[in-house]
């Protein structure tokens, strides 16, 4: 049987933790930057300790009014104590329910950043560092950012998108061109189907693209998600595709 992670960025306001915490195995809290506080940080960890979900921070740029999707340029000691910041403050509350931080994921922008800008990728990996060698970050394959983990000794999870659309350099697809997201359950599956057990993916100029994925991102506030993560997961379990 094989076995993959499936991920989810939640505690960003959307109110349907409740629902998607049973069919996950890992989460990202905002902890906020781009969305969340205090409050909606211990109810996000009270239901994974319930579903027996991994925790990762989702720290992001400060911006809360572009909800952390528009770069912002900051100086670097400002953007490592705010990365730095947010994943102290759910730090917090995991400790207070004696819990241990799982992983890191950067969010929107600061994520896609650092797929190609070194300097930016290394603040973050400078942060990580901090929180010891326990703590994995999840990173696109062969992305400027895995590199610089790797080098680093920091551990790392590459992550795919089984809702985004991809170049044939592996960047996402932007959100501002219509194709970029993959709402249809079934072609949500074939996407993941085919980087599961094929090792690659089809970019949008139809070339097939290899990768390793260790770790499955499904948007939170995607439009039919829960339908659509219960759907492919399904499908999954039909080929003996655990989730773990």
């Amino acid at each position: 049987m094989t076995k993959i992670d499936i991920n989810c960025d939640l505690g960003e306001g959307v109110g349907n933790e409740a629902v998607l915490m049973p069919l996950i195995s890992s989460c990202n809290i905002a902890c906020g930057g781009h969305a969340g506080d205090i409050s909606s940080m211990e109810t996000v960890v009270d239901l994974a300790i319930a579903h027996k979900v991994k925790m990762g921070a989702h720290p992001s740029f400060p911006d809360r009014e572009n909800f952390g999707r528009k770069v912002i340029t900051m100086p670097p000691e400002a953007l490592y104590n705010s990365i730095y910041q947010q994943i102290e403050s759910l730090r917090t509350v995991l400790n207070e329910q004696n819990q241990q931080l799982h992983h890191i994921k950067p969010h929107g922008a600061l994520y896609n950043l650092a797929v190609v800008d070194e300097n930016i990728a290394a603040i973050i990996v400078e942060v990580v560092k901090h929180f010891g060698k326990d703590v994995f970050l999840y990173v696109p394959f062969q992305s400027v950012i895995s590199e610089i983990a790797i080098k680093e000794g920091v551990q790392v999870k590459f992550e795919a998108f089984a809702d985004r659309n991809y170049n044939q350099d592996l960047t996402l697809v932007s959100r501002t061109e219509d194709n970029a997201l993959i709402q249809d359950s079934e072609e949500m599956f074939q996407h993941v189907y085919q980087m599961v057990f094929r090792g690659k993916v089809t970019a949008i100029n139809g070339v097939e693209v290899e990768l390793k994925v260790d770790t499955f991102c499904v948007h939170g506030d995607g439009e039919n998600v829960v339908r659509n993560l219960k759907d492919l997961i399904l499908k999954l379990k039909q080929k003996n595709v655990e989730i773990f």
